[in-house]
């Protein structure tokens, strides 16, 4: 099996070809099967963050700020909650669940708040916050945040992802995929990789490689 840049974009453009009218824009997923891997073993489980060269979605993101990198966020991310806000968030099912639709950065000074305070609710989400570094570029660390996916294993040897949508495209959608292959590529042998399937949300998935 290949994962080669010519066998992504002939996966891509097969699942982008099936597509019909929907009232509603389609994602395309891509979805990556795994064998001989032992995930009862720590050092064997999956665990990536990948930023792709292409937002797969429109993300909201909120920061944990306060003082003047709070100011700074106003016109940068689509929330700043503020040290104060922390506790009263905590006690409030309903904002709690407004959450979810957020990722977020965070001052490192709030960082041990939040996880006290909202990791219950946050963790199990893979919500929470990424500490941005003193002298960070704002702007940079909210864009990354926007392109940025997670892989992880679970109880099966199988992850999968949002790498975009039908509107995308298919050379965007096919870097997108590209950039999720190499990183997984670089923690687990090609030998151990089963299978590559690209779909969008309705359509049939579609086998990278297949002849």
């Amino acid at each position: 099996m290949t994962f080669e840049k010519k066998d992504i974009s002939k996966a891509v453009e097969q699942a982008l070809s099936a597509k019909s009218e929907r009232k509603f824009k389609q994602s395309v997923d891509v979805a990556i099967a795994f064998r001989d891997i032992d995930l009862k073993k720590a050092e064997n489980r999956i665990n990536l963050d990948i930023v792709l060269p292409h937002a797969p979605k429109a993300k909201k993101v909120a920061i944990f700020a306060d003082g003047d990198l709070a100011y700074q966020a106003k016109d940068v991310v689509d929330r700043v909650i503020t040290g104060a806000e922390i506790d009263g968030l905590s006690k409030d099912n309903k904002k709690r669940k407004e959450l979810r639709q957020y990722r977020f950065l965070s001052d490192p000074k709030l960082m041990a708040s939040v996880g006290k305070t909202l990791g219950a609710t946050l963790a199990p989400k893979g919500l929470l916050p990424k500490p941005l570094p003193p002298g960070a570029n704002l702007k940079d660390a909210v864009d990354r945040t926007r392109r940025s996916v997670s892989l992880k294993t679970k109880q099966l040897p199988v992850v999968h992802c949002i790498v975009g949508n039908e509107q995308m495209t298919p050379d965007d959608l096919v870097e997108n995929v590209q950039t999720i292959m190499e990183a997984v590529l670089k923690v687990v042998p090609e030998h151990q990789v089963a299978s590559v399937f690209v779909k969008t949300t309705m359509g049939k998935p579609v086998k990278v490689g297949a002849q």
